[in-house]
């Protein structure tokens, strides 16, 4: 298990490094003056263009200005917004929002499309299977900001089930609701994915010898079936949490949540690079450790896997 974990921690460091300097390069080598918008509408002084190319090494060679900028990120500093106010403090507080928008929207997700998909799996033809494939391809088909607008409107306005809009605290009773919506379109994935699976593997010759030997159909399902047919789901489960963090910004304007998408939206409109470039280096690093825990709980559901 360790020389599982060493493997998969060195195959990391190509990534972080890869992923970040494109990023990094798409917004500072691109034409363009990244001071453009800092000073209001005028263009900035020569003075305060000169401070911010020395503070952020923009006059060095590309290489070397990533090669500095990564430095000081793995001190935590990683600069500061147009407003001079410290993208680590910004994100710090912005992160713990869409972060629990997006642990509650995978938990909805993963519990009511694995539950489904298994209903579905094991009466594969029947009414449940039919009312699960119906449903889920019409959420497939209803984009996200179609879903959200109607949930707001009727389940919040109309309603009042839920709060319609979500306040700065964010409060977890305000985050229900956005979560659903947020997860809807995933939830509608892992059902299917989880009933072909199940409709598989309840055909497997293990599946068989497990009920030549007496077991319990409870026994069989939610043990030797539900556990291989886990495993697709836990692989697209940390690839989900993954754009759940960085593709919230939809669902955060919708309810006006003060999160990291609404946050890196705000950045590109403003054309604030600093802030933009900070919040989606942490998002890689966040990603990444995601689905380190991800190759993690392979091992746990299939030993064989981390012994290769």
């Amino acid at each position: 298990m360790w020389k599982y974990i060493v493997r998969r921690l060195l195959q990391m460091i190509p990534v972080v490094i890869g992923a970040t300097f494109i990023i990094y390069a798409m917004v500072f080598a691109l034409p363009g003056d990244p001071t453009a918008g800092k000073c209001g509408e005028r263009a900035c002084p020569p003075a305060y263009v000169a401070e911010f190319n020395e503070k952020y090494n923009l006059d060095d060679p590309l290489p070397v200005q990533y090669v500095k900028y990564m430095g000081n990120v793995a001190q935590g500093d990683l600069g500061e917004n147009r407003y001079n106010i410290p993208v680590t403090e910004d994100l710090t507080e912005r992160y713990g929002v869409t972060g629990r928008l997006a642990a509650m929207a995978l938990v909805f997700e993963a519990i009511i499309g694995i539950i489904a998909g298994v209903l579905a799996g094991l009466r594969k033809g029947g009414f449940i299977d039919n009312l699960v494939l119906v449903s889920t391809l019409f959420v497939i088909s209803v984009p996200i900001f179609v879903t959200g607008w109607l949930a707001r409107h009727y389940l919040g306005l109309e309603a009042g089930i839920f709060p319609a809009l979500v306040s700065p605290e964010a409060t977890t009773s305000e985050l229900i609701l956005p979560a659903m919506v947020l997860g809807s379109t995933s939830l509608a994935y892992i059902a299917r994915l989880m009933r072909t699976n199940i409709s598989e593997n309840i055909k497997s010759d293990y599946v068989r010898t497990a009920k030549a030997k007496g077991l319990t159909r409870g026994r069989i399902v939610g043990v030797h079936t539900l556990r291989n047919s886990l495993i697709p789901v836990i692989t697209f489960l940390g690839y989900d949490f993954g754009a759940l963090l960085g593709g919230a910004i939809v669902t955060e304007s919708i309810f006006n949540i003060q999160g990291v998408g609404g946050y890196i939206f705000t950045g590109i409109a403003n054309r604030d690079g600093i802030a933009v470039v900070g919040a989606v280096t942490v998002l890689v690093f966040v990603y990444l450790v995601v689905n380190l825990i991800v190759d993690l709980l392979y091992g746990v559901l299939d030993p064989r896997i981390s012994n290769d």
